[in-house]
């Protein structure tokens, strides 16, 4: 595949992102703040929101299965999870968490429960839509090409 396949695969993937909810306005400013003299801050940014994320829902899943669960402890778990996907964009594991808050001030555990496992779905989804992402940005990079800067969402 040459580089300019790529750089359109690349397009197509990254439009595809917004188009199915994954991603919102907030990922395309990430990406504008990356230069020349930071190439891999997009991805800096984005691992960090996934180690973040991992020990997020670890606390979360712990905190959710113990008796007399502490629905302040989990709400606060939840804000920040929501807080860190929606600084990356990360559209639909913030909508979830906005679902799950509800259900914490409910104090609904099994409303919590059910939430838990979606956001863990959305937030794996993601990831995995992301690594994706990254490892085209590699290969065009690596084929000697540039990342396009601007996706136009027309047609």
């Amino acid at each position: 595949m040459d580089v300019g396949q790529m750089q359109r695969q690349w397009i197509d993937y990254t439009k595809s992102l917004f188009l199915e909810g994954f991603l919102d306005g907030q990922f395309l400013q990430l990406q504008q703040l990356q230069d020349e003299n930071n190439p891999d801050f997009v991805v800096e940014v984005v691992s960090l929101f996934f180690e973040d994320s991992e020990r997020l829902l670890k606390d979360l899943t712990f905190a959710i299965d113990q008796n007399g669960v502490d629905f302040k402890k989990v709400d606060a778990h939840v804000h920040q999870l929501k807080g860190s996907s929606s600084s990356i964009g990360a559209q639909r594991v913030k909508n979830c968490c906005i679902a799950f808050r509800n259900f914490c001030e409910e104090q609904n555990t099994d409303a919590c429960l059910r939430c838990l496992q979606q956001v863990k779905q959305e937030y794996c989804l993601v990831k995995n839509k992301l690594e994706t992402l990254f490892r085209l940005e590699q290969q065009i990079v690596a084929a000697g090409g540039s990342i396009p800067t601007e996706l136009s969402f027309s047609g």
